[in-house]
């Protein structure tokens, strides 16, 4: 695609002056939501001249909408959206796209749609800081109390993905964990979820630690804060408490990590170039992958419109979600008591393990519009 500066100073193309949309899923987690509007203005000071905004799917303004609509009123005729997913499952593949087309078909504005972030050598360099730093401050304090630190072929780490009923999308975080752990150069690697599939965070600790590692690192491959993130630390710290002989550290999750903003800058690029292109060799709606056959085809639609702007914010906890509403860290549902969001997040938590369900499988989610939802 042919672009240059137009006489404001803005980037433009054949379709008009360009704009980036950071789309989120958003949620009821105040902490959170600032982290992912703090990204969204960082990510708008290395694109420049370049107007960014953001929007969320649900539980958080703005919504979707809300941002292409500012972009549009910033005289944006031609919007790269790019998904703020870690992986591509149904947010990423299908509500985000059908959201943007449906805005698209409504005021004409051409959307092109690029890729998540998905299995990046820069996003596992980013990985490797946070888990670096939680090695470093562990083998200090352990020096700074007269014992020798555990060494790297006596530590497990367990990579705690968000959980998808897209196996495709879980297979990543398995593939996370396993450069991770070969490049650190760990005598054991885990790797479980926080939810919808398995191994949940506090069965798979209690098997890990079985195999009698000295140490293990919990890293949570999260973007963001919110209540997934307290839930793994809850869990984490439950299981530590049962077994004072393990040293279970907590490595901080991806957060605004300078590569992780080098990551959404290139995928802001590809779309621009007409390069984003998602990897379908296993997406359960375009293959017959095992067990899912029957979502192959199915139709594009959106399940989070019902929630679309609701900002009702829990209140029990000063800014991050501890939890306080339930012993086992699992919000209520929307319209309890204090207003919590327990959206598909799958089986309990508690410490006996359960089959895995699929919250979506009665709601199959379709085929995602990779690239240009407005053609």
């Amino acid at each position: 695609m042919t672009t240059a500066l137009d006489r404001d100073g803005a980037l433009a193309g054949p379709h008009g002056p360009i704009g980036v949309l950071v789309c989120g899923h958003g949620s009821r987690n105040r902490l959170a939501v600032a982290e992912f509007a703090s990204l969204a203005h960082q990510l708008q000071h290395h694109l420049g001249p370049v107007p960014v905004d953001h929007g969320y799917l649900e539980f958080a303004r703005p919504i979707l909408r809300d941002g292409l609509d500012a972009l549009r009123q910033r005289g944006v005729r031609h919007v790269l959206a790019v998904p703020a997913m870690l992986f591509a499952a149904g947010h990423a593949k299908n509500d985000i796209p059908s959201v943007l087309n449906t805005y698209a078909a409504e005021t004409g504005l051409r959307i092109d749609y690029g890729r998540e972030l998905g299995v990046d050598l820069k996003m596992i360099q980013a990985a490797a800081a946070r888990i670096r730093a939680s090695l470093e401050a562990a083998d200090a304090s352990a020096v700074a109390d007269g014992r020798s630190p555990v060494p790297l072929h006596d530590t497990l780490l367990a990579v705690v993905g968000r959980g998808s009923s897209d196996p495709d999308a879980n297979s990543n975080v398995a593939k996370v964990t396993r450069m991770l752990v070969e490049g650190f150069g760990f005598g054991w690697g885990e790797t479980l979820y926080s939810g919808v599939t398995f191994p949940l965070v506090e069965p798979g600790l209690r098997q890990a630690v079985k195999l009698g590692y000295r140490r293990i690192i919990v890293f949570p491959y999260f973007l963001f804060s919110g209540v997934l993130v307290s839930r793994i630390r809850q869990h984490s710290e439950r299981v530590a408490a049962d077994h004072p002989e393990l040293e279970m550290v907590q490595a901080g999750y991806l957060g605004d990590h300078p590569l992780v903003l080098d990551t959404f800058r290139e995928r802001v690029a590809e779309v621009l170039g007409g390069e984003a292109n998602m990897n379908c060799s296993l997406c359960k709606y375009r293959a017959q992958v095992l067990g899912f056959e029957r979502e192959v085809g199915a139709p594009q639609h959106s399940h989070h419109h019902h929630v679309e702007g609701l900002v009702e914010s829990c209140t029990l906890c000063e800014r991050e979600c501890t939890g306080a509403c339930q012993p086992d860290g699992v919000p209520l549902p929307v319209g309890g008591s204090a207003g919590g969001h327990d959206h598909a997040h799958g089986p309990g938590q508690g410490g006996h393990h359960h089959h895995p369900t699929y919250p979506h499988a009665d709601h199959p989610l379709g085929p995602v519009t990779l690239r240009r939802p407005a053609e």
